[in-house]
Parts: C-alpha cells; structure tokens; sequence
C-alpha cells in the first residue's frame, strides 16, 4: 500500500489529502479544501489574489490534511501536485511547493494534470466507475468529452469550441444579477421557473447530424449566454429571473446529455462518469441519468465536494502514475493549458 500526499492550486482552492491504495483498491485518509471567498465581490476569480492566497494558505491546509490523516510527512511515500492546467500563479504556488517540500524529504514527487484529476475523482466516491467507460468533464475551464478505454488511455472526442459550460453559467448568472459562482444560484432559482416559457436552441444539436461530422460531438455555449442577454434586455428581469435560468439550464443540460449519450452509444459503454463542478447540478444528473437509462448505461456523478477542484482526486491520479513508475524531475513547471496525458486520439 502507497500512501501519498496531493495538493491542488490550480484556481481559488488550496487543497490538501491524504490518500493510500494500491491499484483500484483506495482508502481516502484526509481531505482539506479552503476556498477563497473574495473573488464572489469580482464576480470572477483575480489570478493575482488567487495566487496570494494560496501563498498564505498552502502550509496549514498540508499540516491539516497530514493531521486529520492522523500520519506525519515520516509517514508519506510521494507527493502529487497539480501541475497543469490552471492559473500559472496559482499553480506555480503548489508546484513550488511540492517540489521544495518532496526534495528536502528525500520523495519523489508525481505531475498531475486537472482534468486527468477529475476523471479519477468520482471513483473516490463510486469504486465502481472503472474503465472503460465515457467521461464528461464540465468545469468553469474546461467542457471535455472522452472515451476511457483504460487508465491512462483517452479519446478525445470532443469539447466546447468557445465558452465551457461552466463559465456559460457564471456569465448568465451575471446576466441575471445573482451572484458569484453563478451554477449553484441558476440551479436554485431555474426549479420555480416555467420550463416553456423561454425555449432557447440546443447548439450544436442538428437532426442531420452523423457520426464522423466535425460537430457531432462537439459543443458551444457561447450563442445561448447571447441568446439570454438579449431575452434579459427586452424582459422584466425582476418577474422573468427564475423562467430565464430555466430555459437556459434546460439548453446546456439537454446539450450536454445529448452528446454524452452520443459517445456512450457509439462506444457501446455501460457506464458513464461526471466529473468537475458543473457535476454538482443535480437537474443535469438526474436528466442524464434518465436519458442513458435508454440504452441500459449507468451514470456515476462525484459528491460536490469531489466534484469541485479538491486534491483527493489529485493524490487519487497520482497514485497511478506513481504505480507507473513515473517521477516528476526538479524543473517540473507549471502550464496553463496542456492535452491530457495518454490521449490515444484527439478526435473520433
């Protein structure tokens, strides 16, 4: 059994956990997330105070994370660090110290890449969900649709093509006047709304639409946050709010079932995984879920707290790599956009 430690500072979280296994056979020991309230008065994340934080943060969320744990770091055999993609200041600050804290240990320390971080994360929560199987990433980064054939191995078969579906939601619910993350708030309000009241179009959704064309699994947001700009302007706000989140949630959620389900059919894959914090909307579970029933695909959907950035996913990827044999060197930098790892092909 290898116990490792993983921290996480991709955005505004600094993250710690403990976390020892062996193969699929994992126990989570610890897991510590501080989530940095300031950016909400922005209504975004600010990557210099995010960075500054993280600085403040990173020493007692690893010395908690190793308490809670109940083991000191005499008792940790790698570490795992987030390493790409995010805010290169924020990740720097991880990275940095990962690095300092595995070479003055005698560790050896493990690169993990986000995204591959997420696919990992909901089988914390499910042990079940193991390849192979269809994996969609929505976060407020990134919108990832891919086939797993096998850890490590990754079809990219398609993704959003401007906004993710994530921000999509943090702008509309700037649009709407709710506050920062916007998901959680769009969610809430969008249950009192009338689901017929505003019925905006499912993009990149066509009849026509085959296996093999460019946009049959690919996405975009960014016409429907337009589409309810320009519904907000010509309503009553104040009267239309909770019908408006509405319509536009159906919109990204139908999108986001209707391709996932495309990719699983293809595939002929009988489980299908969330990952990233657009997974702690429930309508979007609860729609795929019904949806994949169809074809006799089950669907594993991360708590929100596996679900939200957090470094037991982190450790829970680095785990495998290090199984691997894989060792990060000493000149191991931080990227703010980079393909996952093992990707077998960029598209279908």
């Amino acid at each position: 059994m290898t116990r490792i430690l993983g921290i996480e500072t991709s955005c505004d979280e600094t993250s710690a956990a403990v976390l020892e296994g062996r193969g699929n056979d994992v126990a989570l020991l610890s897991l510590v997330i501080l989530s940095q309230d300031v950016h909400s008065i922005f209504g975004g994340v600010v990557p210099e105070i995010a960075s500054r934080a993280h600085l403040t943060a990173i020493v007692p969320v690893v010395e908690r994370a190793l308490q809670e744990a109940g083991v000191t770091l005499a008792d940790v055999e790698a570490i795992a660090v987030t390493h790409a993609p995010g805010l290169v200041g924020a990740l720097l600050v991880g990275v940095s110290y990962a690095k300092a804290l595995a070479f003055s240990r005698g560790l050896p320390c493990v690169g993990v890449h986000h995204m591959e971080g997420h696919i990992f994360g909901t089988t914390l929560d499910h042990p079940e969900a193991v390849p192979p199987f269809t994996a969609l990433l929505v976060s407020g980064g990134h919108t990832l649709l891919l086939d797993v054939e096998a850890w490590g191995r990754y079809r990219l078969l398609g993704g959003t093509r401007d906004d993710a579906a994530g921000e999509a939601f943090d702008k509309v619910g700037k649009l709407l006047g709710l506050p920062y993350p916007g998901g959680p708030h769009i969610e809430r309000i969008a249950r009192d709304g009338d689901p017929e009241r505003y019925h905006f179009a499912r993009p990149m959704i066509r009849r026509t639409q085959k296996p093999g064309d460019p946009d049959y699994f690919d996405m975009s947001f960014s016409g429907i946050k337009t589409a309810v700009r320009n519904a907000v302007q010509g309503s009553d706000l104040e009267l239309e709010r909770n019908s408006l989140a509405r319509g536009f949630q159906d919109s990204v959620v139908e999108t986001l079932t209707e391709k996932t389900f495309r990719a699983a059919r293809m595939f002929g894959r009988e489980r299908v995984i969330l990952g990233g914090g657009v997974a702690c909307n429930k309508h979007l579970a609860d729609t795929m879920r019904l949806k994949l029933a169809g074809i006799g695909a089950q669907l594993f959907a991360p708590s929100p707290r596996l679900a939200t950035d957090n470094a037991a996913m982190i450790a829970r990827a680095g785990l495998f790599h290090f199984e691997l044999g894989e060792r990060a060197p000493l000149n191991l930098n931080a990227y703010a956009s980079l393909p996952i790892p093992g990707l077998v092909q960029e598209r279908h």
